[in-house]
């Protein structure tokens, strides 16, 4: 059997591996269908770190912090790549009840042939229903960001509303912000390709930030009101100083995002006082949530579900190219690394 691994930094491979036996509280699931992780995984992927005070080692062929020379632990060769799967569960171990030989499942997990996963009190491995679409349930975890950032956005009926980066996340903030009743969607994205996927999923309109002034643009098309929210998905400094630009005043600007550091020039003056703009930073996965204790992590994760089961989200087009595992390593590398601006979230089947 194989699995998908980066052998060194930014080269994948797919690599022999052997099973080991299936504890009495997991199950083994024979993998169907899977994704790889567009965001963060693809920062350990290159052998570089969002913190400024680690680096690559070569010589020890992992991070090294340059102040404790501590080891961060991604040791390439060992170091599987993969997020999402989708498959049958084949074994289970005998103290197993709530899942059955057959039982098609979605949980968290690398690329591979097999995925051992523990299913006793485990929210995050779920069941698909009959029929339901592998597209959506590889879009789990993106959707959780979208949902949190968009709450956390506190976006409502009748709402303007910005996406900045129209990645998996913000796809589905797309959706998630215009069935939430938002009047005004906008997508903005430097690629054509995604700003289409953008309007035929609930977008009014979609601009080019290399080619448009987007501030400007969004007071505009809000009769110069500005946006209620603002959701960043990009990172982007300039796409964090258009926000500010074309936040309504007293607007929020939803942080999704996880930035590396900024470049001299960044501007909080100007616009973000005049606007007296409010940012919130947004993470899912933080606990406790801002609405605790009504939302948490758990509450989201099974709204997120409820969603992308019951086709309320659509995240078909989101899921581009689908490729063999066979061909998966050299599609990693293409897709996720070298040339990002062909995907979105690609999918894999096995």
């Amino acid at each position: 059997m194989k699995k998908l691994v980066a052998t060194a930094p930014r080269v994948a491979e797919l690599v022999e591996y052997n099973d080991r036996e299936v504890l009495e509280d997991e199950v083994k699931i024979k993998v169907q269908f899977a994704s790889p992780k567009h965001g963060t995984e693809v920062v350990d992927f290159r052998g570089i770190s969002p913190f400024i005070d680690e680096e690559f080692s070569p010589e020890w062929n992992l991070f090294v912090s340059r102040e404790t020379n501590s080891a961060r632990g991604i040791v390439f060769g060992e170091f599987q790549l993969g997020n999402m799967v989708v498959g049958e569960v084949i074994e289970c171990g005998n103290k197993v009840t709530e899942y059955e030989l057959g039982d098609v499942v979605c949980s968290y997990g690398p690329i591979m042939e097999t995925v051992i996963v523990k299913a006793v009190d485990n929210y995050k491995l779920r069941k698909l229903p009959k029929g339901a679409n592998w597209k959506n349930a590889v879009c789990y975890d993106p959707a959780q960001f979208a949902m949190s950032g968009v709450r956390d956005a506190h976006v409502r009926a009748g709402d303007y509303v910005v996406v900045v980066g129209l990645g998996a996340i913000g796809q589905i903030a797309i959706q998630l912000a215009k069935k939430a009743g938002a009047s005004v969607v906008i997508g903005v994205d430097p690629l054509s390709h995604r700003r289409e996927i953008a309007e035929k999923h609930g977008a009014d309109a979609t601009f080019d930030p290399i080619s448009t002034d987007v501030g400007l643009e969004v007071k505009r098309l809000t009769g110069k009101l500005g946006a209620d929210s603002i959701i960043e998905t990009s990172g982007n400094a300039a796409a964090l100083q258009a926000a500010l630009r074309g936040i309504a005043y007293g607007g929020t600007i939803s942080y999704v995002a996880f930035a590396k550091p900024f470049p001299e020039g960044f501007n909080l003056g100007r616009e973000a006082h005049f606007n007296n703009a409010k940012i919130v930073f947004s993470r899912a996965a933080s606990e406790p949530n801002p609405d605790y204790p009504r939302w948490d992590r758990k509450r989201i994760e099974e709204t997120c579900w409820e969603l992308l089961m019951n086709g309320y989200l659509d995240c078909s087009d989101i899921i581009d190219p689908v490729v063999p595992f066979a061909d998966s390593a050299e599609s990693y590398m293409k897709y996720v690394d070298q040339q990002p601006d062909l995907s979105i979230k690609m999918g894999i089947t096995l």
